[in-house]
């Protein structure tokens, strides 16, 4: 038989821990571990270890002699109990039978719907779920903006009765079997005891209200579908995987509720010669030795127009030079992003007579007065 592991490591907290940080932990392992959510091999035997952790960590009396005595102070088989502890560890000894008094509405309200509050938000009005779609721009739309005309599906609340499906608000009825909660709850005994659990009414359908006349513009559905064309204004600088929410443009509500949001995923297709960064933009731009050795002006290309460059004498391979404010707009505020200017000298790979005799030369000059460049490098040079 396995060892049983301490009671206080199975929730994961220290014996300081407080009655709420226990309670916490519980909480957590009993959703984790719970035969109906997980269906793992050992989940129901950690499931049930966690409960009865959970059972004498909760109770100050057995919890007390816990501490004093370990598993013995609460188990009534164990040797050495005593009467103290067999009193205990009498009430733990129906551990099976007891696991049915646990609240498991409270616990596992997230996952069953369970409580009053739940139940009420059921049978009144719930908003639909949200809807998801991508659409794909091109760079230079991310950087001016663009409105995008969408065309959609949508099922809206009817006009007449407003989603409840009845004719008028005198045409449906408290459901009688539910009493208006839209929910039934039940008694299921399981291997751990008897839980509660909670279904959709079959006579309302979760609604709460029966209804006796229905709509006629309808039929008592609640909604009619309509294919619409949304407007969807993309900003000056947005970036790709960004959202734009449109509201009410989702899935139907039920119950008269309103419909979810519709979200529009942005992508942003690359362009040949801009990169972006942030809300920085970079762009490499090819130098001659002659341009880089004397220093030159250029018009360098940015996403707003040519501007005007100064490229000072002797800039190097790979230097980078910035223009302020020629970047992303700030989804924000009135900021700009910079561009930066990657200066690529370019080696010529062909060369006229004329231009072959002029690095001839130039090179003469170089050697006359020093010794070249990589000759230099070499004499500073240590393995």
């Amino acid at each position: 038989m396995a060892q049983k592991r301490d009671y206080y490591e199975v929730l994961g907290v220290s014996k300081n821990a407080s009655d709420a940080e226990i309670k916490k932990a519980y909480r957590t392992l009993a959703k984790k571990y719970h035969p109906d959510l997980n269906k793992a091999p050992d989940a129901e035997a950690k499931f049930k270890e966690v409960q009865e952790a959970y059972d004498i960590l909760s109770d100050s009396s057995k919890k007390s002699l816990y501490d004093q005595y370990g598993f013995a102070g609460v188990d009534p088989q164990a040797a050495g109990s005593g009467a103290g502890a067999g009193g205990a560890g009498a009430g733990f000894g129906g551990f099976s039978q007891n696991f049915g008094d646990v609240d498991l509405g409270d616990i596992f309200s997230s996952f069953f719907g369970g409580g009053q509050q739940r139940q009420t938000q059921r049978s009144g009005p719930m908003k639909g779920e949200d809807r998801f779609i991508q659409i794909k721009i091109e760079f230079m739309d991310s950087v001016i903006g663009k409105t995008v005309p969408i065309n959609l599906t949508v099922d809206e609340p009817c006009s007449n009765c407003g989603g409840t499906g009845a004719d008028s608000p005198r045409d449906y009825e408290t459901c009688s079997r539910c009493g208006g909660t839209g929910v039934v709850m039940a008694t299921q005994n399981t291997p751990f005891g008897a839980i509660r659990t909670q279904t959709t009414c079959p006579n309302c359908r979760g609604r709460g209200k029966n209804i006796r006349v229905k709509c006629h513009v309808c039929g008592g559905q609640g909604y009619s579908k309509k294919r619409t064309t949304i407007d969807v204004k993309i900003p000056a600088g947005i970036a790709s995987g960004q959202q734009i929410r449109v509201p009410n443009k989702g899935e139907r509500g039920s119950n008269g509720g309103p419909n979810g949001d519709l979200y529009v995923e942005i992508i942003v297709a690359s362009h040949n010669t801009f990169t972006r960064e942030g809300r920085d933009i970079h762009i490499e731009i090819p130098l001659s030795f002659t341009d880089a050795a004397l220093g030159c002006s250029i018009d360098v290309p940015t996403v707003y127009g040519d501007v005007e460059l100064v490229v000072p004498a002797g800039i190097q391979d790979n230097q980078i030079l910035r223009v302020k404010g020629k970047g992303f707009k700030d989804l924000r505020s009135s900021n700009y992003g910079d561009e930066f200017v990657h200066i690529k000298i370019k080696t010529p790979t062909k060369l006229s007579r004329e231009e072959k005799d002029l690095y001839t030369r130039l090179k003469e000059l170089e050697e006359k007065g020093s010794k070249s460049i990589f000759n230099r490098f070499k004499d500073t040079f240590k393995r």
